[in-house]
């Protein structure tokens, strides 16, 4: 007896196979990726007496043909690695429908333990299934199991080892493929008088994909068989023939006779209850799922995820901003003091980190709640209904149903994340459909951009915010629809696709434990990522900002002017007794003194929090409240106004030294040197900066605009809205809106870069998927800009216009007819 097996797990989605993989290895088990292609590879081992059991999970998949990477992957394994034993799982309430993958299977000729898994699901729905009845019709070990509940694992181990050790397929069933059977009988002949390599596969079911003219055996008999141009010609012959003698495609023949014989065999070994009541899940998919009320229930809630999350979440920052602002002044009062226009760089370089890390952070209750209503949809089983509703909008523009969730995750909703939505890409089943569908995932409204679009609308649209958040929250959809249809006409025409298929779970109601679970990992995540990617780049682009610097000539002559604005303050006070408290090093502690006392008070609300906030500030420097808050002192209020005459010369200095060392800098220069061309976009140095430093990390738009536009105490919330509408007087809504398109077209950051060329295996796709939406992205907004100042159009009025342009664009390319392919097997296995 051998000391080792390798079983592998195969079955439908959703026929509870991670379970059953999970109960057998426990949590000896890793995953891996299988070589060449980006599906995951979960494998792990268990021990059964003195024999070692490695058992590799295969991809689920409805059906062992060649369109998905997932269906070659488990074909190929079967084929190739022979596992001692293939443990077929199954949803024993379901029967019918899995059989259709078990005939596969059973064709490749490898030994075989059919696993009835979720039979309770089974007696809970009234179906009774004669396993013996079953296990004679089929010729293999049949095992029931619930691994949920731990019911039927010591038979499922047993039945296991059993077939392993038998070493050979026993199977009795063979499906009945009717007029087709006698040209099946006539390839597998040929096939086993070739002197090549074609005996190491079994032969009719060679013979059977060949008919059902699955272009990857065409491939593998040119490569192994000696006689391959005489086989793939006879083959065509005897398919072509078919097709004129039955009127019929002969890979939906094949789909047909499977569904016929599974048919047979149900009505051998399983019994349905005699009334069957209709399932609450199929009552709520009757308005759900209806061609008409399913898209008005989309539509409903994707306006309630953006209310409860856009609207109602942002006005959940206005408490998160004090503390956000209190936790900058921590680290302000945690780092040198500056000078009078002398700030110490270790200061500088912590102030600019924490102002870009705030930026993102106050945003956090959003995501908080959108990540929530997102998990409460997966839980209860709404994805894949929403997939069912958008297939077939999606087909007219090249799309795939299941390149639904790769686009909820990448952002059709706002709020995802480019990089998963990428990766999700795997499972959709035709090339050409996984290829648009990589390359359209960073135009939409990914969590990155959010920021910069709630910042523009809380400063340009205040007034009309849930307008402004519809716009941008459905105009992406309506740009990537037009752009897949260019794609997939023009630079993706010849790559294959597929037919959709997408089971409807039962409607499952969420735990709250689950959906907050699922809401603080993602923020968590989130977090996560600002510290790491943005924090590294904040590194960077503090050093391009800083550096060369200003000039020794230009530092000579800001600190004239220091030293005759304090030699004018003295004389001011010389006179007074407080000349005395403001002497020599005293005045440096008076001007951090009252700016802490005006950060203070700018979090301060209510009178007895300000009676707080000055009983603190007396106790700290008695002398030095009495200057900041004279009362009716006539000689302090003198002092007080001279004082805030030298504080307000010490601000224009400062922001007159930063202005020039930004402009100065090396990415202010490259900023300045964008302008000429970003100019009829509406884009001016500090636009250009932002965006040049998102390359890195979206979010690092608003981090870099948030560390730009830096607090300077000229009132105001402290907040980075408030800063930038008081720094850009001549940026206005129409400039908003140019920007805001442009994000949404977007060159995908260097992340999702590196995830598009993992799913694309090419670096040509990668570098086609950073150029394209540059090209366009600037060209839209341009269009936007110079086209609604020609106009005379605000920046409302340009929303509508261009609104209406995508829509009408939109809707006239999915009128473009495309020759639909696979429309037959779309049928058959739908």
């Amino acid at each position: 007896m051998s000391n080792r097996l390798l079983i592998a797990l195969a079955g439908q989605p959703n026929c509870g196979k991670s379970t059953v993989f999970n109960a057998l290895t426990g949590a000896r088990q890793h995953v891996a990726n299988y070589p060449g292609v980006t599906v995951d590879k979960m494998s792990g081992y268990y021990k059964h007496g003195d024999t070692r059991v490695d058992v590799v999970d295969l991809p689920g998949t409805y059906s062992l043909t060649f369109y998905s990477p997932e269906e070659r992957v488990s074909r190929d394994f079967i084929l190739n690695d022979r596992p001692d034993v293939v443990v077929n799982v199954m949803d024993a309430s379901n029967i019918k429908r899995c059989l259709y993958l078990t005939f596969q299977v059973m064709e490749m000729e490898n030994p075989m333990v059919l696993d009835l898994n979720m039979m309770d699901v089974a007696n809970n729905r009234g179906v009774t299934i004669n396993i013996e009845a079953l296990t004679q019709i089929l010729g293999v070990p049949v095992v029931a199991t619930s691994m949920k509940q731990g019911r039927g694992k010591q038979a499922l181990l047993d039945a296991i080892a059993e077939t392993g050790r038998k070493k050979s397929a026993e199977a009795l069933f063979n499906v009945d493929y009717g007029p087709m059977e006698a040209g099946i009988s006539n390839i597998c002949e040929m096939i086993r008088q070739d002197p090549g390599d074609l005996g190491a596969y079994p032969a009719r079911w060679l013979a059977i994909k060949l008919m059902e003219g699955d272009e990857e055996i065409r491939k593998l008999i040119r490569e192994k068989g000696a006689r391959s141009r005489r086989i793939l010609n006879h083959v065509q012959d005897l398919r072509n023939q078919f097709e004129v003698d039955h009127d019929q495609d002969t890979a939906l023949a094949v789909a047909q006779a499977r569904y016929s014989a599974a048919d047979k065999v149900t009505a051998g070994c399983v019994t349905l209850p005699a009334e069957r009541k209709k399932p609450m899940s199929d009552r709520i998919d009757a308005v759900v799922c209806h061609k008409y009320m399913g898209p008005m229930v989309l539509l409903a809630v994707i306006w309630l995820l953006y209310y409860l999350s856009i609207v109602q979440g942002y006005n959940l920052t206005n408490y998160t901003w004090p503390l956000l602002a209190k936790l900058r002044g921590s680290v302000a009062a945690i780092v040198p003091d500056p000078g009078f226009i002398d700030v110490p760089l270790i200061s500088a370089f912590a102030l600019w980190l924490i102002d870009s890390v705030n930026a993102l952070l106050n945003y956090i209750p959003i995501f908080f709640i959108l990540f929530g209503l997102i998990a409460i949809m997966e839980d209860s089983g709404y994805m894949p209904r929403m997939a069912f509703i958008m297939d077939r909008l999606f087909s007219r523009y090249g799309l795939h149903g299941q390149s639904t969730l790769p686009m909820v995750l990448g952002g059709i909703y706002v709020g995802g994340c480019a990089v998963p939505g990428v990766m999700s890409c795997k499972g959709i089943p035709d090339e050409r459909s996984r290829l648009t569908t990589i390359l359209i995932i960073p135009m939409l409204n990914c969590l990155a951009k959010v920021p910069l679009y709630v910042l523009l609308i809380n400063i340009y649209f205040a007034a009309h915010k849930g307008l402004a958040m519809f716009f941008i929250s459905t105009i992406s959809f309506l740009m990537v629809l037009p752009v897949s249809k260019f794609l997939t006409t023009t630079v993706l025409k010849d790559k294959p696709t597929s037919p959709f298929v997408m089971e409807m779970p039962p409607y499952h109601l969420p735990t709250i434990r689950g959906v907050v679970g699922r809401a603080i990992e993602r923020v968590w995540m989130f977090i996560k990522k600002i510290t790491s990617i943005v924090v590294a780049l904040a590194v960077v682009i503090f050093i391009l900002l800083q550096f060369p610097g200003i000039s020794p000539q230009r530092k000579t002559d800001f600190q004239a002017q220091r030293d005759q604005a304090i030699t004018k303050f003295r004389s001011s006070i010389a006179q007074t007794p407080y000349a005395e408290t403001l002497a020599g090093d005293k005045l440096m502690e008076m001007v951090l003194y009252w700016k802490s006392y005006k950060d203070k008070k700018m979090l301060t609300r209510g009178a007895e929090a300000n009676a707080a906030l000055n009983d603190e500030l007396k106790k700290i420097n008695p002398q030095f409240f009495v200057i900041a808050r004279p009362g009716k002192d006539k000689v302090a209020r003198k002092v007080n106004r001279s004082f805030k005459k030298l504080f307000k010369t010490r601000k224009g200095l400062l922001r007159e030294m930063r202005k020039e060392r930004i402009n100065e800098s090396f990415l202010g220069k490259m900023g300045r040197a964008l302008e000429p061309a970003t100019q009829f976009a509406g884009f001016n140095w500090r636009v250009n900066v932002a965006l040049l430093s998102a390359f890195a990390a979206k979010e690092s738009a608003v981090a870099t605009l948030g560390a730009l536009y830096e607090q300077d105490d000229a009132g105001g919330d402290g907040s980075l809205e408030s800063r930038m509408a008081k720094s850009e007087d001549g940026f206005t809504p129409l400039h908003a809106l140019a920007l805001m398109m442009f994000m949404v077209l977007y060159p995908p950051c260097l992340a999702t870069s590196i995830a598009v060329k993992l799913q694309s295996g090419s670096v040509k796709w990668m570098l086609f998927g950073m150029f394209y939406p540059m090209v366009l992205g600037i060209s839209v907004a341009t269009f936007i800009f110079t086209g609604g100042t020609l106009l005379g159009l605000s920046g409302l009025q340009a929303m509508g216009v261009f609104y209406a342009i995508a829509l009408c664009t939109t809707i006239a390319t999915g009128f473009i007819k495309t020759k639909p392919e696979f429309e037959d097997a779309r049928q058959a296995i739908a």
